[in-house]
């Protein structure tokens, strides 16, 4: 009897995988069923168990779990050779229910509607209103930057703690959503994660846990990047699995905030991602445009990529290529590297935004 409920486990990832399949045909009903349904509820509902605690409980459980791993590899090392069926049926039907359960809790978001068709925008742009938005954000950044530092070549100085940044991340999004209610954050849980280092190394700032919805930062990286960051992190945990999407709503968040410092984040965020495309457009424009930046917010740019150069080991690429084909593999075909979508929503919002 035990064998065969656990045969039905193992088998049972067969028709999770074929649902999935069928679930990407229907953005539409991911949409109001799951995202704007389900999910909300599950959401805060984690979040209000877990969000007070002050440490990370999700990094506490992978803790746990892979102590078990280990612990259940080591004692069932000999059952590879003499039992290899039954252990490989005992793989499996943990690896169902832990697929079903990260797809409950969080990951139907990635078959989710494509957000420029939620904000009901153009998802094309052309290099002329490129162009457009990319002298508005250099023209913002760069005010931001004077008013922020002594001259227009220093870099500005986050003036507040790791912890108080987080603290004040949700703010953002209590604008933000004076214009889209449904980007209200509320209960919040955001936190730092006990592997910040283990993470720096694999390349990554932050995670959510789709299994306590807690936002985990790496609170190794530098100040500066604190509120994109944790923004960042907000967007994934009120549903908007793809890389790109977060990017964008929190840069949005971000430059939404009353902080100064927090719009200097926002806005040189997105002026990065905009000038990562004009150069992959046309050179000469992105030379034209790259020497009206402030000298000061080049070095913010330095600083980071420093920080990340700092920690730059051969195991890198692996993690990063391996979470790449995930994406890929959960309905996100651009992968992690999806800078022209994120500038595609950011010039067509521009577009029917103006820009305050």
């Amino acid at each position: 009897m035990l064998k065969s409920k656990k045969t039905i486990l193992a088998l049972s990832i067969i028709p999770q995988i074929l649902l999935l399949k069928v679930l990407a045909l229907y953005p539409h009903f991911v949409e109001s069923f799951y995202s704007h349904g389900l999910y909300i509820w599950i959401s805060k509902g984690m979040r209000y168990a877990f969000g007070w605690l002050p440490f990370s409980v999700g990094d506490l459980i992978y803790t746990l779990l892979g102590i078990y791993i280990l612990r259940w590899l080591f004692v069932n090392r000999h059952r590879v050779l003499k039992d290899f069926k039954r252990w490989l049926l005992d793989v499996f039907a943990a690896i169902s229910i832990g697929y079903f359960a990260f797809h409950l809790l969080w990951a139907f978001n990635y078959y989710r509607l494509p957000l420029h068709q939620s904000l009901d925008i153009d998802h094309d742009y052309t290099t002329e209103e490129l162009v457009k938005l990319t002298n508005q954000l250099i023209d913002k950044s760069n005010g931001l930057q004077n008013a922020l530092a002594p001259t227009d070549s220093t870099k500005v100085y986050m003036p507040y703690s790791k912890a108080d940044v987080l603290k004040m991340v949700p703010d953002g999004y209590d604008e933000l959503a004076k214009e889209f209610p449904y980007l209200a954050y509320e209960p919040r849980s955001i936190k730092r994660s006990i592997y910040s280092l283990p993470l720096t190394y694999m390349g990554f700032s932050g995670y959510l846990n789709p299994f306590t919805n807690e936002s985990q930062i790496d609170g190794l990286i530098p100040s500066y990047k604190f509120p994109t960051t944790g923004s960042h992190e907000v967007a994934h945990q009120l549903g908007y699995a793809a890389e790109n999407e977060a990017n964008f709503i929190g840069s949005m968040a971000a430059m939404h905030h009353n902080d100064r410092y927090f719009k200097y984040s926002g806005y040189t965020f997105a002026l990065r991602h905009c000038l990562h495309e004009l150069y992959r457009r046309d050179s000469t424009l992105y030379e034209q445009m790259v020497v009206k930046v402030n000298y000061g917010i080049i070095e913010n740019y330095k600083e980071v990529q420093a920080f990340w150069d700092a920690y730059k080991n051969p195991t890198e690429p692996l993690f990063k290529a391996t979470y790449n084909n995930f994406l890929k593999s959960n309905n996100q075909a651009g992968g992690m590297e999806s800078y022209s979508y994120v500038v595609a929503l950011l010039v067509n919002y521009y577009k029917k935004n103006s820009m305050d």
